[in-house]
């Protein structure tokens, strides 16, 4: 055993290791989580049946019941988990995965029922209640035994569904049923209010079993055509062909999902169509325990294709010695009056059986090209294995034998009978894609989704299936099937619950020592190296080896043929995700533990990484300092949803830690330090809520500083998610503190903030004074910037506003001044936030200058690198100026849709002032395509607007706009331009907006002197 944090040996005794101090964590190897399907059974009433009855009569009156139970259970290869003394638990899935665990259970349910009413007692009636899901499974050893139990809350669930069922039925979840549907049939009974859920759960009532087939089933399922399998294709043809001359036996070879059953069906009908006489059949994982359950459907098959016979002879049996055909009515369950039969031993029974099966076959090969398919030869029950192994040794013409299996239940027979053992592998992934885009659909615009499948699922048929259909059902791809669209982002493909069985069989055939390096390698990722195993595995180096031989010879963990020689992969991600999800936490927790050690060990600087290991080995403290460290990183790059992404893990890392003063000093530095990934990322109201909760903390301890601080990042915060009115008064109140405390980084910070909310009040004149303030102590000798931000920064944003504040009054020659120090600093430090910053300005001022070409190309730059970087604060104000370019330049179509999507956008991010600026300019570009009511309503709803919330600047903009589109036609409309004029002029003229008041004074001018004309 060795220590998570310096991997030092420790003895299986120890509390802590000598080395380091570190505690020992251990995790329990037999616990783990499975997807499975859950039964739990009850008799009704058992209260009443024995409350007056001895002891002894009362356990001799539940006990047929509990046994008929425990024997259906078991018959269907279910555990029984726990007995209740009138019930019992019962879990199927585990301890060894299978696929099929609900439709298993939903069987064992209805032979549950069906024993407990034959024991001819009217008083035991049961209900049974079945629900598959997760749960943690691990085995409780006791001095004498061992059981096997399972928790979690899908335990819960099915116990309410058993507890809410009628007598004698069976009630399931809408996960089981999903699961199991096709194999059995259902009724559903809606929404049914169940103890301990908060909203009505969807279910179902099992009617009866089905008598579909397997291969009917998901033949139904299926949305896909049969693609490639032409190597496959090749060699089934030749096996056709030397029939002819001697029987041919071919296996078809492969996982669960790969394709055996459609590859081996489609050839089958090609040969049918051809003239040849089919017999097909499957063996059923419900019917294992059934003795001769596999060769009843060959026989049943065999005459039914017989009868169908152009040519019928008759009964083919009809030939047969008396002794064989009463063999064959054994097996099909008919009437037999032989007493020759009823003489023979058990053994003898045996081979009469297996004898006349033969001559049956080999009766019909004789008289037409016969092909035989059995399918999963892996659930073949034991009888009828002897019988099958007999049929595929013929030594006759005209048949072929086609059998289908998965590797761990290939029959030993199969060598003896010389079998062409044919191995079905993935798709390539052309073809793969040819089977997506039958399904999907051939547009482009799904390409990307495509490849993300493909590389998903490995081209897995039946995976690919599932994850598309899940995809649909789930409302992420919207359409019919050959024509989807995708309508949301997808950030995970996901694994459907269809085949999370299939991909847990495949992993418990591979030893526990090799479930280890599987489970080391899913927490490391989609790709490792074995150098890196080597030092987590806590494995000798030839056992490692070993294991990793097996999983690539499994193609669970596979070598990849690159430079990076050690390198290995999962074959798809979903093994990897299922691997990872079957382990328990505090597995998982100890493997991410020492994949941390390991890596600080190795002096590995991707904090990215470190902080992935860290969270999930709730080693907070280390998560909290990697966490930050990556989104310092990605702030670095303007990265800015990633940075947001990273300082909320360093927050709620902290906030794991045992609370103190110092921690809640880190806790609102980390706040104050994650406002500019927030401001970038345009998560306005979260940045408003991180000034909050740090001016909460650092009251809590105390600490003015932080404290001004706090303010200073909720406030600038208000300016853009709030209304003028109450920004100015938090600005204000905020550069009083800041100019007490002394500290000049937060008291520049803090006039910048008042400067800005000025400025959206339209208070132009007093927001002039403040910027120049920043900017002079930020370009001094003792420039000082507040926390989380650098100087270069906030000179910039400085610079930026005093430009567009000096460009708004028409103070054209100061705007240049201060344009050329943002762009000189945006040239220096590159980074896309400051470009695009500097390009906002930089149009603005060529709008102030008249000049909207040159405008519009310096913020149509700014706008792709906004968008392309995620810098969504910037996107619709800078959006909005280039649709006032186009405006200005005569392209109102193309104005309309930037406004339009500078609108939009300005409501998603929650920033107010843009939202009105974009209305107000919007209207003028539609009024300029001719819809002058549709104008003059928006310009009316956004003057009244920022009349109401004291944006007095954009009241203004938008009384002129008023006054810009509305006709001069009749008296009326004349009197509600100039009342519209004359307020603008009032505004403009107090705010100092100089270019706003000299237009509207220019149009009322001329609207006077056409009125004293008319006079």
């Amino acid at each position: 055993m060795h220590c998570a944090a310096c991997q030092s040996a420790i003895d299986p005794g120890d509390s802590r290791c000598p080395k380091c101090g570190a505690a020992v964590r251990r995790s329990d190897p037999d616990s783990e989580r499975r997807f499975v399907t859950i039964l739990r059974a009850d008799v009704i009433d058992s209260t009443g049946l024995v409350a007056e009855l001895d002891p002894e009569e009362a356990v001799s009156r539940l006990e047929p019941a509990l046994a008929a139970m425990r024997g259906a259970v078991r018959q269907f290869g279910g555990i029984v988990s726990k007995e209740l003394g009138d019930g019992l638990s019962a879990v199927f899935g585990a301890p060894i995965a299978d696929d099929n665990h609900a439709p298993l259970a939903c069987h064992a349910a209805i032979e549950l029922v069906r024993r407990v009413a034959s024991l001819g007692d009217p008083g035991l009636q049961v209900r049974v209640g079945l629900h598959s899901g997760h749960v943690v499974a691990y085995m409780v050893a006791s001095e004498f035994s061992k059981v096997y139990e399972i928790g979690g809350a899908a335990q819960h669930l099915a116990a309410r569904l058993e507890q809410v069922a009628a007598a004698n039925q069976i009630y399931v979840s809408e996960a089981c049923q999903q699961l199991a549907d096709g194999h059995v049939r259902f009724e559903h009974l809606g929404g049914q209010s169940l103890r301990g859920f908060s909203q009505p759960v969807p279910v179902y009532r099992i009617v009866g079993a089905s008598d579909l087939s397997s291969w009917r089933v998901r033949r139904a399922r299926s949305v896909s055509r049969f693609v490639d399998r032409t190597t496959e294709r090749a060699l089934l043809d030749r096996a056709a062909g030397q029939a002819r001359a001697g029987r041919q036996t071919v296996l078809l070879l492969g996982d669960a999902g790969i394709g055996k059953s459609r590859l081996a069906h489609e050839f089958a009908q090609k040969l049918k169509a051809e003239g040849w006489r089919l017999i097909d059949a499957e063996c059923s994982p419900n019917l294992q325990g059934a003795p001769f359950s596999t060769l009843k459907r060959i026989l049943l098959s065999a005459m039914d294709a017989a009868a169908r016979d152009p040519g019928n002879p008759g009964d083919p049996r009809a030939d047969l010695p008396m002794i064989q055909q009463s063999a064959l009515d054994a097996v099909l369950d008919l009437p037999i009056s032989n007493p020759q039969w009823d003489e023979l031993e058990p053994h003898a029974r045996g081979r009469v059986i297996s004898d006349a099966s033969c001559a049956i076959i080999q009766n019909l090969a004789s008289r037409r090209p016969t092909i035989l398919l059995l399918e999963d030869l892996h659930w073949i029950d034991r009888a009828s294995d002897v019988v099958v192994a007999a049929i595929a040794s013929l030594g006759v013409p005209d048949l072929l034998v086609l059998l289908t299996s998965r590797p761990n239940g290939m029959p030993v027979w199969i060598a003896r009978c010389h079998a062409e053992i044919v191995a079905i592998r993935p798709l390539d992934d052309d073809s793969g894609l040819a089977m997506l885009s039958d399904m999907l659909g051939s547009s482009e615009a799904n390409t990307d989704l495509k490849s993300r499948i493909i590389s998903h699922t490995a081209s897995v048929p039946l995976f690919i299936e599932e994850v598309c259909r899940g995809l649909r059902d789930s409302g992420t791809l919207r359409g019919a099937w050959g024509d989807l669209a995708l309508v949301r982002p997808i950030d995970e493909l996901g694994i459907p619950t269809s085949i999370q069985g299939v991909i847990a069989a495949r992993l418990d055939r591979v030893s526990k020592q090799e479930r280890s390096v599987l489970q080391v390698a899913a927490a490391l990722g989609a790709r490792s190296s074995e150098a890196t195993l080597q030092k987590i595995a806590i494995l000798p180096e030839d056992a490692l080896r070993g294991c990793l031989v097996s999983l690539d010879r499994a193609e669970l963990l596979v070598r990849i043929d690159s430079e990076l020689e050690d390198s290995l992969e999962f074959r798809h991600e979903m093994v990897r995700q299922v691997t990872y999800d079957s382990m328990v936490e505090k597995a998982r927790e100890d493997i991410h533990a020492r994949i941390l050690a390991a890596l600080e060990g190795s002096g590995a600087e991707d904090p990215d990484k470190l902080c992935y290991h860290a969270t999930r080995a709730k080693s907070w403290d280390k998560a909290f300092s990697y966490g930050r460290a990556s989104a310092r990183k990605c702030l670095a790059r303007s990265a800015f949803i990633d940075a947001a992404d990273y300082f909320e893990t360093a927050m709620r890392s902290l906030d794991m830690t045992p609370e103190n003063p110092g921690r809640e000093a880190k806790a609102v530095d980390i706040r104050i330090e994650a406002r500019a990934a927030f401001i970038g990322s345009g998560h306005i109201s979260e940045w408003l809520n991180l000034g909050r909760e740090a001016q909460r903390r650092a009251d809590a301890i105390n600490d003015i500083g932080r404290k001004v601080a706090a303010m200073t990042v909720t406030a600038a915060a208000q300016n853009f998610y709030g209304t003028p009115a109450e920004a100015v008064t938090s600005g204000e109140d905020v550069v009083r503190l800041a100019e007490q405390w002394g500290n000049l980084g937060w008291l520049n910070g803090a006039q910048y903030g008042l400067g800005q909310v000025y400025f959206l009040a339209g208070r132009y004149r007093e927001a002039d004074p403040l910027f120049e303030r920043v900017c002079a102590q930020l370009m001094g000798p003792e420039a000082s910037a507040p926390f989380g931000t650098t100087r270069e920064y906030a000179l910039l944003l400085g610079c930026m506003m005093g430009s567009i504040n000096h460009a708004v009054m028409g103070e054209l020659d100061a705007a240049e001044r201060l344009q050329r120090h943002a762009d000189a600093i945006a040239e220096e430090t590159n980074r896309p936030y400051d470009r695009v910053a500097a390009a906002y300005s930089g149009g603005w001022l060529k709008l102030g200058r008249n000049d909207p070409a040159a405008g519009a190309a310096i913020l149509e730059g700014g706008f792709v690198l906004a968008q392309k970087h995620g810098i969504r604060l910037f996107v619709p104000v800078v959006a909005c100026h280039l649709g006032i370019a186009y405006l200005e330049q005569g392209l109102f179509d193309r104005a309309r849709r930037m406004l339009a999507e500078a609108r939009e956008e300005a409501r998603n991010v929650g920033y107010t002032s843009a939202v009105l600026r974009s209305s107000i300019y919007l209207a003028l570009a539609t009024n300029q395509l001719g819809d002058v009511h549709a104008a003059q309503n928006m310009l009316r709803e956004a003057r009244n607007t920022a009349r109401q919330q004291g944006f007095s600047g954009l009241e203004a903009e938008a009384l002129f706009g008023e006054a810009v589109v509305t006709p001069p036609s009749s008296g009326e409309n004349q009197t509600i331009i100039l009342s519209a004029l004359r307020a603008a002029i009032a505004i403009a003229s107090e705010s100092g907006a100089k270019p706003l008041l000299q237009k509207a004074e220019a149009m009322l001018d001329g609207m006077l002197a056409e009125g004293d004309q008319l006079t």
